[in-house]
């Protein structure tokens, strides 16, 4: 598990990689997500980037499990072998300072605020900058989300 304690910037999470922080749920229609995630982890990982997972039990209480709960399903089920932090919220009042800076960047089409789903993904460059928004229907090898890694890619 993967600390986010203390963690309010985006540039915490980067120490110079690109990371791809996504807000994941064990129990959604857009759980299978994880496979492809997995797959980019695996495909970039060498080339200094991460997929940092966050679980999230705001929709639709998703993702109820405890923490070694969470981690054995996404281990066992889909073979995960990025980060996962501990479970926090992303929106509301209680919402972790680390979704406070990321919900204010906006998506593609200008819109910014509150994380609509499971599964919305936030691109960060190496220096921590956040580079890219996408909602959670983007599937993560879209040739959008995609062409923004490779772009950052150190």
């Amino acid at each position: 598990m993967l600390s986010i304690n203390g963690v309010t910037e985006p540039h915490q999470l980067t120490d110079g990689k690109a990371v791809l922080v996504v807000n994941v749920a064990s129990r959604c229609g857009l759980t299978p997500q994880y496979t492809a995630l997995e797959e980019l982890q695996r495909e970039y990982g060498e080339r200094g980037f991460t997929v940092i997972g966050v679980p999230c039990n705001q929709f639709a209480g998703q993702e109820p499990g405890t923490q070694e709960e969470i981690e054995s399903f996404c281990s066992v089920t889909y073979g995960v072998t990025f980060p996962l932090t501990s479970k926090i919220d992303v929106n509301g009042p209680g919402r972790h300072p680390l979704y406070a800076a990321l919900a204010s960047f906006p998506d593609a089409s200008g819109e910014a605020g509150d994380i609509q789903w499971n599964f919305e993904k936030f691109l960060l460059a190496p220096d921590g900058k956040i580079v890219a928004r996408f909602r959670p229907s983007t599937e993560p090898k879209a040739a959008e989300l995609i062409t923004a890694l490779e772009s950052v890619l150190p």
